[in-house]
C-alpha cells in the first residue's frame, strides 16, 4: 500500500544565482579594469572558469535534488555521478531550521535544515523558496509531533528597541577590531606594503607624534573601545533584528531573528533539558543578561552553542520572565536561598588570586635584574594592584558559587567574568562526574558534574563539601550515588 503523500518537490532554479554570487563579485570589479595587463586576464579566466564549476555544480543539484514526504518517513535523494538517498522517519527528526542568507532572501528562497541526531550532521535543502521552506518545515514538525498540525501557541519574548543600550556591552566588539586589523595588516604585508607608509598612517603620526607616549596610549585604548562598541552594536542589529520566541506548533520553541540574513531555530521542548542564565562583565553591571536553552538536537557541540540561544542581551529581569514561561516555573533561576559553599571554597580562590598577582609583579620584577630599577618598581606596584583586584574578584566568585534542588530541578550558580546560573531537570541528568584535586582533597571539597546527552555534556557544582555534593546528588537522582551516600551515614 502507497504511502499517503503530505508534499513532493525539488529546489529553486534560483539557487544556480545565488551560487554565482560568491565568484561573480570578483569578476565584476575585474571588468572595471580600464587597461587589462596579463596579470589581470589570467585572473578573469580563473574566475570564468570558477564560475563555471560552480554553476555546474548548482545546476546538477537543482536537477537531481528531488524530496518527497509522506505520513511514514522524508525522502530525500540528490547527486548526479554519485547518487544518494536519505530516508528519515519522525521520531528521528532532533530540529527544523530556516535560513537565509541576503542574496537568497533577494531572491526570495531559503535553506531547509533538519537535523536527526546522527552525530551532529543532518539533512540540508539549499535552494526552496520562503514560501516552499516555511510551508515543509510547518508540515515536517507537526508530521513529526503525531498529531494534528496546530497553530503557534503564543508569544514568549519579542524584541525590544530598548534593548539596543546593552549591544556595545561586550569584549567581542573589541576582538572583532583587533583581528580586522591583524588581517589587514597580513594581507598588506603579503602584497609586499609597509602600512606605516600608507597616507593615512603618515598623517597620524605628524598629528600625535609629538604627545606624551601616555596621552597617545590613552587614545589608542578609548578609538579602540569606541570602535568596539560601534562593531557590537552593528552586529546585535544584524543578529536580532525581528527577534521572536515563540512556542509553536508541533511542541517547539521557536527563535527567529536576523536582518540581512534570517534564522529560524526550532528546540523541540521535549529534549529541552534546562536553561542557562549568562551575565558577563559589564552586561551584569547594567543590570543585563542572556539566556540559552540547555537542549539537544541543534547538531555537534559548537552548533549547539551558536543555535541555543533564546534571547538577546536584555533586562535580568525580563530573562527571568521568559526562563519561567520555558520551564513552567517561577523563581527558578533566582540565586537567593541556594546554599551556600565551604569557606575552603573562598580560600582557594584567593590563593589562586594571589599567586597571578605574585607571578606577574615576579616577571616584571625578573626584568628589572637586566633593564634597571623601575621595572622593578613597576612589578611591586603591579602586584599590589593586581592582588587587590583579583582578590576582589575571588570574593565575588565565591559568593556567586551556589547550589539547591527546587522542585524536580537541580540548581547552581558559578562564575564571576561571566555569571552562569544553570537549571537542569531532574530527568535530564544521566550520570555523575566527580573530581577533586589534591587542593580539594586536603580541604574536604569536590567537584560534583552532572551529566546531560546535551548542551556542554557536564554542568559542574564546584568546590562543594563531601557531604554536601553527596547528599545533592542523592536528592537530584536518588538511585545512582546511594551506596556512596549510605556508606557515609
Amino acid at each position: 500500500m502507497t504511502a499517503t503523500t503530505l508534499r513532493r518537490g525539488r529546489l529553486s532554479g534560483r539557487l544556480v544565482v545565488v551560487s554565482l554570487g560568491a565568484p561573480a563579485a570578483p569578476l565584476a570589479l575585474l571588468l572595471l579594469v580600464r587597461e587589462p595587463n596579463l596579470q589581470v586576464l589570467i585572473t578573469l579566466g580563473s574566475v570564468l572558469l570558477t564560475c563555471l564549476v560552480v554553476g555546474g555544480f548548482a545546476l546538477s543539484r537543482l536537477l537531481t535534488t528531488r524530496y518527497h514526504l509522506t505520513a511514514e518517513r522524508l525522502e530525500l535523494s540528490s547527486g548526479l555521478l554519485f547518487r544518494s538517498r536519505h530516508s528519515v522517519p519522525p521520531h528521528r527528526v532532533r530540529s527544523v531550521d530556516v535560513t537565509a542568507s541576503p542574496l537568497q532572501r533577494l531572491l526570495g528562497l531559503a535553506t531547509l535544515r533538519i537535523d536527526t541526531g546522527d552525530q551532529g550532521r543532518g539533512l540540508r535543502l539549499d535552494g526552496l523558496t520562503a514560501a516552499d521552506a516555511a510551508d515543509l518545515r510547518r508540515l515536517i514538525l507537526g508530521w513529526r509531533a503525531t498529531g494534528p498540525v496546530t497553530a503557534d501557541d503564543g508569544l514568549l519574548c519579542e524584541l525590544d528597541r530598548s534593548w539596543l543600550r546593552y549591544a556595545p556591552l561586550t569584549v567581542w566588539g573589541v576582538g572583532s577590531v583587533l583581528a580586522a586589523a591583524g588581517g589587514v595588516y597580513r594581507t598588506l604585508h603579503e602584497m609586499k606594503i609597509d602600512p606605516l607608509s600608507l597616507g593615512v598612517v603618515q598623517d597620524l603620526v605628524r598629528r600625535f607624534g609629538s604627545v606624551p607616549l601616555w596621552y597617545g596610549l590613552l587614545l589608542a585604548a578609548l578609538a579602540l573601545v569606541a570602535l568596539g562598541a560601534a562593531c557590537s552594536t552593528l552586529t546585535f542589529i544584524e543578529n536580532w533584528s525581528g527577534y521572536e520566541l515563540r512556542r509553536a506548533e508541533g511542541g517547539v520553541l521557536r527563535v527567529r531573528r536576523g536582518l540581512l540574513a534570517t534564522r529560524s531555530v526550532s528546540m523541540e521542548e521535549g529534549r529541552l533539558r534546562g536553561v542557562e542564565l549568562v551575565e558577563p562583565i559589564p552586561l551584569r553591571w547594567a543590570g543585563g543578561a542572556r539566556l540559552d536553552a540547555v537542549t539537544s538536537g541543534l547538531g555537534d557541540r559548537d552548533e549547539n552553542r551558536r543555535r541555543r540561544l533564546l534571547t538577546p542581551p536584555l533586562p535580568r529581569a525580563a530573562a527571568l520572565r521568559v526562563a519561567g514561561q520555558v520551564l513552567a516555573g517561577e523563581g527558578l533561576l533566582d540565586r537567593v536561598g541556594l546554599a551556600s559553599h565551604p569557606r575552603a571554597a573562598l580560600r582557594r580562590r584567593v590563593n589562586r588570586a594571589l599567586i597571578a598577582a605574585a607571578l606577574a609583579a615576579g616577571v616584571l620584577a625578573g626584568l628589572g635584574l637586566w633593564l634597571g630599577q623601575a621595572f622593578v618598581t613597576a612589578g611591586w606596584v603591579t602586584g599590589l594592584v593586581l592582588a587587590a583586584v583579583l582578590t576582589a574578584f575571588a570574593w565575588d566568585a565565591y559568593r556567586t558559587l551556589g547550589h539547591g534542588m527546587r522542585g524536580r530541578h537541580l540548581v547552581m550558580a558559578y562564575g564571576t567574568f561571566a555569571r552562569r546560573t544553570v537549571v537542569l531537570r531532574q530527568d535530564g541528568i544521566i550520570g555523575w562526574t566527580i573530581t577533586r584535586s589534591p587542593f580539594q582533597r586536603r580541604n574536604g571539597l569536590l567537584t560534583l558534574g552532572a551529566t546531560t546527552a546535551v548542551g556542554d555534556g557536564v554542568h559542574k557544582v564546584r568546590d562543594v563539601s563531601v557531604d554536601q555534593g553527596l547528599k545533592l546528588a542523592d536528592a537530584a537522582v536518588p538511585a545512582l550515588l546511594a551506596p556512596f551516600v549510605e556508606g557515609r551515614r
